[in-house]
């Protein structure tokens, strides 16, 4: 049951790694010297990715794992929520980093998958509260 959802939680971490990497990159490429936080656009794009990344962790991984342990739908459906928000994020980050128009079909298919995970771990919680 908690496989999918371990691997997904890995998977999160490698994009939040690659991410990082992004910023540093960026940092070098446009000579922006840390703790700066703004500069050209092309920095400021790998660095909102990143930020925005990070935010959208904070409100994925928990869902994830109450849908997983409390769902009542079958954990496939859980599984390919999570791995669809992996790839929406996925498709955000490189998307930004290349122009921060091009990131918004990456952020609606992870928002959609988010909404997906966040109505069942919700559905799941209240029924059990209710049992």
């Amino acid at each position: 049951m908690t496989l999918h959802p371990a691997l997904i939680t890995l998977l999160n971490v490698f994009l939040l790694a690659y991410a990082t990497y992004a910023v540093g990159v960026a940092r070098g490429k446009y000579g922006v010297k840390a703790p700066a936080t703004s500069g050209p656009e092309g920095f400021e794009c790998a660095n909102r990715a990143h930020m925005n990344t990070i935010e959208a962790t904070v409100i994925f991984l928990p869902v994830l794992w109450l849908a997983a342990s409390y769902s009542p739908v079958a954990p496939l459906y859980v599984a390919v929520l999570g791995y669809a928000w992996i790839v929406g994020r996925a498709w955000y980050l490189v998307g930004y980093l290349q122009a921060a128009n091009k990131r918004s079909m990456g952020f609606m298919v992870g928002a959609i998958a988010w909404a997906g995970l966040t109505i069942l771990a919700t559905w799941g919680v209240v029924k059990q509260m209710m049992a």
